[in-house]
């Protein structure tokens, strides 16, 4: 049984883990999550409970915990509460950070600005950069650093489309700004201490909502397509748009996600099509056949290839790892009781890679996502890189639409290698990562 409303005295006990496999979890999950949660899942089953003092955390595994926890038919399990104890001080008032109904109207409200219509504008306005960031790439030399050559990209895009600016004269401050608050929303000790990354990180989103609050008159009278200006003149039924701190706050939220998680896909797409260069070259000839050196949005639909390599690498390698919720009361999985006040994770790496559901699972295969085998239907949340619910991820189409233009420009003017034998060191939490930066030739075609 694992609907929420079981019968109480009917559950048991979620079996504990040991104080030493608690402190292996504090000490191994960044760059060993998926081993992990393996061998939790081997030892206990689909259910475990870890406690790190007066905490409480519950890990629950497999396609079916994603549905119990990502659907929340019953209203149980906050987001809020969860996302709050990990960045709330530095991205509070993020639409991942509210539920209920505070969440439903402000993603109404946000919705505007991720429609068709916009997406199409976001679209035409981020090839030239594209462009520009891959001429800079080829003329500096074969040899790339590609992680953080995508970071930048990611940044100077985000600016672009989501606040309307390109990078001038204000830039390294703003940039710094934005970098200082990515950096201490990951922070391990989170006291406002002078020098500190977290205090930097503080400083930055005083930076970033001021400057944000700055724009928002101007664009609530003028005709801008970027996505701030589509917030600021977004209104519900009743005619309410959203408060200028309401704005600063999720603007300052999309842009952390937006450029993260992006720069993740990337990295790893590069990766796995490095390693499997006949895959590389199918999705080249793909980018070919639409005769074009940039795309436009109606030809995104188009790159079938190019989009179930991205679907298995987002499966491979999903840029998150864990997905964490609060439980409001206690609530039953599959005869477990899961207590009230937990945190409860639930683990796209572990389903992705799950022998039940997927064949072969650790083999880069794109056409398990083809319309013939569809694999990743065979259950309803077994395929979550966006997690699922109401809080599946607003701007997905928008993620898609920016990794397919960047590899569409890419494919057509260049090719890359790995070094022999290169295996890619991964940060598998909270956001998938190669430590080493990935390296790679990038030659010209």
């Amino acid at each position: 049984m694992s609907t929420a409303a079981a019968t109480q005295d009917a559950l048991r006990p979620i079996p504990r883990s040991s104080l030493r496999y608690a402190w292996r979890w504090v000490t191994g999950f960044q760059n060993g999550a998926l081993a992990l949660v393996r061998e939790s899942c081997e030892r206990y089953g689909p259910a475990v409970r870890t406690d790190f003092g007066l905490m409480t955390s519950i890990g629950l595994f497999g396609p079916d915990a994603n549905r119990l926890v990502l659907l929340d038919r019953d209203g149980i399990f906050s987001a809020k509460r969860a996302w709050e104890l990990i960045m709330g001080r530095i991205f509070g008032g993020g639409l991942l950070l509210r539920d209920g109904a505070d969440h439903k109207h402000h993603r109404q409200l946000m919705q505007e600005a991720f429609k068709t219509p916009a997406l199409a504008a976001y679209g035409e306005r981020m090839n030239p950069p594209i462009a520009r960031a891959i001429d800079a790439w080829l003329d500096s030399g074969p040899e790339l650093l590609a992680y953080p050559a995508f970071k930048q990209l990611t940044l100077e895009l985000a600016w672009s489309l989501f606040i309307g600016e390109e990078i001038g004269a204000d830039a390294g401050r703003l940039n710094r700004a934005f970098e200082a608050t990515v950096a201490a929303s990951m922070s391990l000790l989170r006291l406002p201490i002078p020098g500190l990354e977290f205090q930097r990180g503080l400083e930055g989103r005083r930076v970033m909502r001021e400057h944000i609050k700055s724009l928002v008159a101007q664009r609530l009278d003028g005709d801008g397509v970027d996505m701030l200006s589509r917030l600021c003149r977004a209104t519900d039924e009743s005619g309410r748009r959203l408060g200028d701190d309401e704005i600063a706050n999720h603007m300052n939220f999309l842009m952390m996600a937006a450029h993260d998680t992006t720069t993740s896909a990337l990295s790893s797409l590069l990766y796995l099509l490095g390693r499997h260069p006949e895959w590389q070259e199918a999705a080249r000839e793909e980018s070919r056949s639409l005769g074009k050196d940039s795309m436009q949005f109606e030809d995104h639909e188009g790159l079938d290839v190019l989009t179930r390599c991205l679907h298995e690498t987002l499966r491979l390698y999903p840029p998150l790892s864990t997905i964490p919720r609060v439980a409001t009361r206690d609530c039953g999985f599959l005869g477990y009781r899961v207590p009230a006040g937990a945190i409860v994770s639930v683990f796209p790496i572990h389903t992705h890679r799950m022998p039940e559901w997927w064949t072969e699972p650790e083999r880069f295969d794109p056409d398990r996502f083809s319309r013939e085998r569809a694999e990743q239907q065979r259950h309803s949340h077994l395929f979550v890189p966006f997690g699922g619910g109401a809080h599946m991820c607003l701007g997905l189409r928008f993620a898609e639409l920016q990794v397919r233009a960047v590899m569409h420009q890419l494919l057509l003017r260049a090719r890359w290698e790995l070094a022999p034998g290169y295996v890619m060191p991964v940060q598998e939490a909270p956001i998938s990562k190669p430590r080493d930066g990935l390296p790679l030739r990038l030659l010209r075609i």
